[in-house]
């Protein structure tokens, strides 16, 4: 995490003082349980409440501790120890250093997923209004990145709409995926503490008990949470880099918003630069590379080892802060996107109408011309067009070939734009679930 890319409320989930919370919490839910089933005193319960509550953590003291001993959890429960006194004989009574890290771990990464799942509904709500606003705005569809066929801007909206409802989906599942509890002890027996210690704990925390844990929660769960959150990033890079290509000079059909006093290039007064767009790629690949190593953790030795250990204490933090930041930023991007509808208008027509060049070669086969023969017959009558060398609609017309089969009116009626556009309703239905 650099302060450049964080948002303070994904950070705050992974400052030591609140990961030490979540450890007490964890620990007095668990002494709680322990009281309740009569293995530790009802006071020594409430004594560890009482007097670490409301405590705020010593992190420095904490690290001094850890220094010497060399063991984060055992520093966190000397310095617990000093702040409750004797009743803290009573904590982590039948558990596992495992236990509070990996159920910590998980009460992080769903909140976090909260926060990651409050910035979809942000990106969705801005894809929504814009596409609306530009449901029947006409521009030029692209494959391989030359003009294909008519399309609306509001189509392309509702492409990326659809796929981050998607994203949404895939992190609800990952969320509850991942939202699991472990207070099961040194290899997962229970030998040492009540399996309903577990349940209480999980419950109190809002995770659910791990089936089966050996001495950590199986990390095939965090692997798809961080690898749930690199698809995610690859749907930011996507909407990224289209709008990074609507904006270059010779295409402008889009463009982010550039505010007042906002400079493009130290060198060229004049530049306006896809900088959010571009930042955004970058972003996405950061996310992506966290999951590699998530995949790498699932594979731990027998019961446990800690392998997996240095690697969380990285990708967490970084993975979610980093996609919030990005998904904030899409939202924003959206939001203020600047449209030129008339350079939309300008670029479908650039080649002379033969984007209705698949119109014409239906209307050949419908009339009796052989598929081959209608591709040649529309083929030689585009590529001189393509060379800037006629009108399309012109060559048709004078083709002897073309008008065995089709009359001056068929052929003006094939280069309505309207036809390509009668389906947008039927999209938009099936995407928003409305008119």
């Amino acid at each position: 995490m650099i302060p450049r890319y964080t948002r303070p409320e994904m950070a705050s989930i992974w400052e030591p003082q609140t990961r030490f919370k979540i450890w007490f919490e964890i620990e007095a839910h668990a002494a709680d349980a322990l009281a309740e089933f009569g293995v530790i005193p009802k006071d020594a319960a409430k004594t560890i409440w009482a007097k670490a509550k409301d405590a705020t953590f010593d992190v420095a003291r904490i690290d001094e501790i850890e220094r010497e001993t060399k063991h984060d959890v055992i520093a966190f429960l000397t310095h617990l120890a000093e702040i409750v006194g004797p009743e803290a004989r009573f904590v982590h009574q039948g558990m596992t250093s495992s236990d509070v890290l990996d159920t910590c771990l998980n009460v992080q990464l769903t909140r976090a997923a909260d926060l990651l799942l409050a910035d979809l509904d942000r990106v969705l709500a801005a894809l929504k209004t814009r596409a609306f606003e530009h449901k029947m705005t006409p521009t030029i569809g692209r494959s391989h990145g030359i003009h294909a066929e008519p399309v609306t801007f509001g189509l392309k909206l509702a492409y990326a709409y659809a796929e981050f409802s998607r994203a949404r989906e895939r992190l609800v599942a990952a969320r509850k995926e991942v939202a699991t509890c472990a207070i099961s002890g040194a290899v997962g027996t229970f030998a040492q503490i009540d399996p309903r210690v577990e349940e209480h704990v999980a419950k109190a925390m809002g995770l659910s008990p791990e089936p089966i844990s050996t001495q950590v929660i199986p990390r095939d769960r965090h692997a798809m949470f961080f690898a749930t959150l690199g698809v995610i990033a690859s749907s930011v890079e996507r909407f990224a880099t289209e709008v990074r290509h609507l904006q270059r000079t010779e295409v402008l059909e889009a463009e982010e918003f550039f505010s007042e006093g906002q400079k493009g290039s130290s060198a060229m007064p004049h530049k306006r630069n896809p900088v959010l767009s571009e930042n955004l790629t970058g972003l996405a690949r950061m996310v992506r590379a966290y999951v590699t190593p998530a995949m790498e953790n699932v594979v731990l030795w027998h019961e446990r080892d800690i392998s997996h250990s240095s690697v969380e204490r990285m990708i967490g933090p970084d993975a979610t802060v980093t996609l919030d930041f990005a998904l904030v930023r899409l939202a924003g991007l959206v939001e203020k996107l600047l449209v030129y509808p008339a350079n939309m208008a300008k670029n479908l027509d650039r080649l002379g109408g033969l984007v209705h060049s698949q119109r014409l070669l239906i209307a050949l086969t419908q009339k009796g011309a052989s598929r081959e023969d209608s591709y040649k017959l529309v083929q030689r009558n585009a590529m001189p067009v393509w060379r800037g060398e006629g009108d399309f609609k012109t060559l048709l017309k004078a083709d002897a070939d073309v008008k065995k089969y089709l009359t001056d009116a068929e052929i003006d009626e094939q280069f309505d734009l309207g036809y390509h556009l009668k389906h947008v309703d039927t999209i938009f239905r099936r995407v928003f679930g409305e008119g």
